[in-house]
């Protein structure tokens, strides 16, 4: 979108450091000089980043609580004519941060958004986790609640790819303990504070995770990875012995899963789709004379 004036206007999306403030790029740094505004979850917390790089600029605030009003005024102010970097707290914004409701009501309104690439906890983490990094997911942050927690985890018992989550310091054992239970004794890896004064990697099972917590708690900004499922183990999961029906009860009793989802996950489990696991399970149910499968 160009403004009368013939200005580009554009929303740039300006990756900050996650920790020591020397990990900015060049480009970040000329970006947040060169536009009208910058919007931010803390304003506090950005100041100290551009009163150390003697950037002074106009800050708003945006984040998870005021979004829905800001937005729109962001929006207004770019047709306007007002160029704008959204930032986070740390890393790249949106990435488990504000910013979605932004970026696409800018997309909406045809604005340009244009990202600033720079750190990035997961990524960081990843690289010197020592666990398979050809493929990942990221999977945010865990729920808070120890039921939800377990269903969430549940529905990741046969992923294939190294597992990251961003978690709570005082959560994380809770966490360790559920995903030993549920996932199996994998590898895993504990980066705490990185880039930070105090970073620490721990790498062990979740087990003796676990266990080290236990001693030594983690204080910190948490990034937690978990080792993909060892093959024997998936092939282990997806053994037909026991029949669908028996394994769809299983997890809604023990992962406390509704109907529906528990024959979605058993259905991944045994490489089923979700029309042939439905199948399946009429079928066993027509051969033990039993009645309806909703």
């Amino acid at each position: 979108m160009e403004h009368s004036s013939g200005r580009q206007v554009c929303l740039y999306l300006v990756a900050t450091p996650i920790g020591n403030l020397e990990d900015i790029t060049l480009r970040a740094l000329r970006i947040l000089k060169e536009v009208d505004q910058i919007a931010c979850e803390d304003t506090r917390h950005t100041q100290k980043l551009l009163s150390h790089y003697n950037i002074r600029k106009p800050l708003v605030s945006y984040h998870e609580h005021n979004e829905l009003t800001r937005a729109p005024e962001l929006v207004v102010a770019m047709e306007q004519g007002a160029q704008i970097a959204l930032v986070s707290d740390a890393g790249v914004p949106l990435v488990s941060d504000p910013g979605y409701r932004l970026v696409t009501l800018c997309l909406r309104h045809r604005i340009r958004v244009v990202p600033i690439p720079g750190p990035s906890a997961l990524l960081a983490a990843l690289s010197a986790s020592g666990l398979p990094n050809e493929e990942f997911l990221f999977a945010g942050f865990l729920p808070a609640r120890s039921g939800e927690r377990r269903r969430a985890l549940e529905r990741l018992r046969i992923e294939d790819r190294t597992i990251i989550f961003y978690e709570a310091p005082h959560r994380i054992e809770e966490t360790l303990i559920d995903a030993h239970e549920i996932l199996g004794d994998r590898p895993a890896c504990i980066a705490r504070e990185v880039t930070k004064l105090h970073e620490e990697f721990r790498r062990g099972s979740l087990a003796e995770l676990a266990a080290s917590l236990a001693e030594k708690p983690a204080r910190g900004e948490i990034t937690l990875l978990i080792g993909p499922v060892p093959a024997e183990e998936k092939s282990a999961l997806r053994d037909t012995s026991q029949s669908l029906a028996d394994r769809v009860d299983e997890l809604i009793r023990q992962a406390k899963l509704d109907r529906k989802e528990a024959l979605k996950l058993a259905a991944k489990e045994r490489g089923l789709s979700k029309r042939a696991a439905y199948q399946e399970l009429h079928l066993e149910s027509e051969d033990s004379g039993g009645g309806s499968i909703e």
